[in-house]
């Protein structure tokens, strides 16, 4: 059976970034065959550019790709840093250090009431530096793995897609990391795509 749409899908895989010296790759997430990436193909819960590559290969098929960081997560943007008043953050007139801290990943609301992941920069007495880039943006993502197992999706999984039990837009939700979304909504860092969603290539 080859990989098409609403097939269920897992895999292993290593997700590379370029390294700090020219031509290194520097390991970021990986999926194994206790742990493998799962989803249903051509439901939006996987980059366009990662389906793209996989389409038609079967049980056992290698696959080794680049995607670049335009067709991925985008180029890295300065002026998605910005620098919240404090206040937005406390609770009583207190910040909750066990959530907000420096490296730790947030979730966020926009002016249309949007759900968004930042990640605390840093924490002053009037400010909270965060950052609204994806984790993996400005990075291009060299994909290196095995198809484990192709089947149909059954209607119960497709159901759940449609009512809004998968991911349906971040990586990866993204990253490759245990076993489902990371925190339940799409796309942290490095573990969000070992599961239904990922992150690396996942949800988007």
């Amino acid at each position: 059976m080859k990989i098409t749409a609403n097939k269920s899908v897992s895999a292993e895989y290593e997700l590379y970034v370029d390294g700090e010296v020219e031509g290194e790759l520097e390991l970021m997430e990986k999926a194994t065959a206790e742990q493998p990436l799962s989803f249903i193909y051509g439901v939006g819960m996987m980059l366009p550019k990662f389906e793209e590559n996989i389409f038609g290969l079967e049980v056992g098929s290698a696959f080794d790709f680049t995607i670049e960081n335009e067709d991925a997560y985008g180029p890295y943007e300065d002026e998605n840093v910005l620098d919240l008043d404090r206040a937005i953050f406390e609770i009583d007139g207190k910040i909750d250090e066990e959530v907000i801290f420096e490296g730790n990943v947030v979730p966020l609301m926009d002016n249309e009431g949007n759900r968004i992941n930042a990640q605390v920069v840093s924490i002053s007495d009037t400010h909270v530096k965060v950052d609204l880039n994806h984790p993996l943006a400005g990075e291009n993502l060299h994909f290196k793995g095995t198809v484990l197992e192709v089947r149909e999706a059954s209607e119960k999984e497709l159901a759940a897609l449609m009512g809004g039990g998968g991911c349906g837009s971040g990586c990866g939700c993204g990253s490759g990391e245990g076993g489902g979304c990371g925190d339940g909504g799409c796309g942290t860092g490095e573990e969000e795509m070992a599961g239904s969603c990922g992150s690396g290539c996942g949800c988007h």
